[in-house]
């Protein structure tokens, strides 16, 4: 039940582009051989801006999963659903807005943020002010103890972690829990049952950490404990009471380093993007027709690569001797803009080539990738319901 798990979502915007490419789904894809991934697609979350627009938003899922699929996401690696098709988010996100203080959500640091940027939107809603408890919902019923973020989504897990603290702190206390306790560590046997206990003394009589990994280690490796007895007993090691959410930890990714086209950020908004699976000869002539150093104004002008948004795309394109050619061209004229572009249209190509390949398939048959979503979506479900079994459980409206 404590495996490592990784969870990640998107908003469906629709299509996406380079942007998305080198900001997420290149982590995606590598995570997905390190552990067992869950990657879904945030529609409830797209509604909490977007909820006067809802027409676009089943399209815009089912565009952005065949790019996941084209990009290199695997479904025998990663389980991809749709967050809407799992209700039991929507259960659990009910249950802990019950216990949740108002202020905790009011001090988001992007509840202030988004709502400034985004005045054209009424964001005064009940649904806005508690996204980042959805988002706390989405993570903590999958029990997933790593959630790759970059440094501005820190406070949302951080907020994640108060709220499962709080949630176990309230409702992790059974009846009788020491005296089940004692019983539970007997099922491991003499031998183990000796080990659980001094390990169990050493972390809260002297704060060894070592030992209360030792502890969860030897939980995890025991096969004869039931789910119940597994939870009892990583509460009980730790002083508190049924640890029945899972805190997790935020798994830092680099920020993009992918620029639009205008050297500022590739964003849809800024018009300045390059799709993923773009076709070819529009790929060309937005990279030919870019804007470069302007104190280039003639051929024999001499110019400063650190000025242009092509330089930023040669960083991510092309290798050294490709930069040295490009930095010494420019710089005395020896070489042309159009020069300079042809290695990083060559660049994009060549990384888009595979995904239009992979695409195709789906493409030509939709039906693939609604199999591929349902089954994920019914492995999330179970995932999900054995939360919510034990959730129930431990709030009082168990009515089995």
């Amino acid at each position: 039940m404590y495996a490592e798990k990784v969870l990640s979502g998107m908003r469906p915007t629709g299509r996406l582009h380079l942007g998305h490419y080198h900001g997420v789904l290149a982590n995606w894809i590598k995570l997905q051989h390190e552990y067992p991934c869950l990657f879904f697609v945030a529609d409830w979350h797209a509604l909490t801006t977007a909820y006067d627009e809802p027409g676009t938003i089943t399209q815009n899922a089912w565009d952005m999963i065949v790019d996941w699929l084209a990009a290199g996401v695997d479904p025998s690696q990663a389980t991809l659903f749709i967050q809407s098709r799992v209700p039991e988010h929507a259960e659990l996100h009910l249950l802990m807005s019950m216990m949740t203080p108002l202020g905790w959500l009011e001090r988001v640091p992007t509840y202030k943020d988004q709502q400034e940027k985004l005045t054209h939107k009424d964001l005064t809603t009940y649904g806005f002010l508690g996204y980042p408890l959805l988002q706390a919902a989405d993570i903590l019923i999958y029990r997933a103890d790593k959630v790759p973020v970059g440094e501005d989504q820190v406070p949302h897990i951080e907020f994640t972690r108060e709220i499962a603290r709080r949630f176990n702190h309230l409702y992790g206390r059974e009846p009788n829990f020491e005296e089940k306790a004692k019983e539970s560590v007997k099922k491991l046997g003499s031998k183990r049952a000796k080990l659980y206990d001094e390990l169990r003394t050493r972390f809260q009589e002297k704060g060894e950490d070592d030992a209360l990994e030792q502890a969860k280690a030897l939980l995890n490796d025991a096969q004869n404990l039931s789910l119940g007895d597994k939870e009892r007993l990583f509460g009980y090691l730790e002083g508190s009471g049924k640890m029945i959410l899972v805190e997790p930890d935020a798994l830092l990714t680099a920020a993009s380093r992918m620029p639009g086209l205008d050297g500022q950020k590739m964003s849809k908004s800024y018009g300045n993007t390059i799709a993923l699976r773009e076709d070819e000869e529009s790929i060309r002539k937005k990279i030919r027709t870019m804007q470069t150093d302007p104190a280039r104004v003639r051929r024999t002008d001499p110019g400063d690569p650190e000025k242009c948004p092509v330089w930023e795309f040669h960083k991510i394109y092309s290798g050294e001797e490709v930069k040295a050619w490009v930095q010494q061209g420019c710089r005395s004229a020896g070489i042309g803009c159009l020069d300079c572009k042809q290695p990083v249209i060559e660049g994009v190509l060549e990384e888009q080539a595979p995904m239009r390949e992979r695409a195709r398939m789906y493409e030509d048959d939709p039906q693939l990738v609604r199999n591929i979503i349902a089954d994920g979506c019914e492995k999330a479900r179970k995932l999900a319901q054995e939360t919510m079994r034990d959730v129930r459980e431990a709030i009082g409206l168990d009515y089995s």
